[in-house]
């Protein structure tokens, strides 16, 4: 999935989402989130708790739910695009790869972030 319509600042961990890479993903977005405020801090802790959830449930043989779960506290109050990610479309396909073998969620893009 192409990460050119992205803000900026989160492509790196946007590429490395999208290769599995999610503890990666995690530290690239972590400077982001911690310059970050207000909705924007809310994005992108939701984004690094997905990407926690993924990591620990492919390699710790956690389910991540509970990261799931925070990250949902951090996404559900944003509109649905928001910052240039379709977010309830990632939430569904974070679930799915939680609970079923073989799936790797792939950042859904919109359109561009101002």
């Amino acid at each position: 999935m192409h990460t050119d319509t992205l803000d900026p600042a989160l492509r790196q961990g946007a590429e490395l989402f999208n290769r599995g890479e999610w503890w990666e993903a995690h530290e690239a977005w972590e400077p982001v989130w911690m310059e970050a405020g207000g909705e924007r801090r809310h994005f992108v802790q939701g984004l690094i708790l997905l990407a926690a959830a993924l990591h620990k449930r492919w390699h710790h043989g956690s389910t991540g739910l509970r990261n799931y779960h925070k990250a949902l506290a951090h996404l559900e109050p944003l509109p649905d695009l928001y910052g240039g990610v379709r977010l309830r479309q990632l939430e569904q396909q974070v679930l799915q790869a939680l609970s079923q073998d073989g799936m790797y969620p792939q950042l859904p893009v919109g359109a561009p972030h101002p």
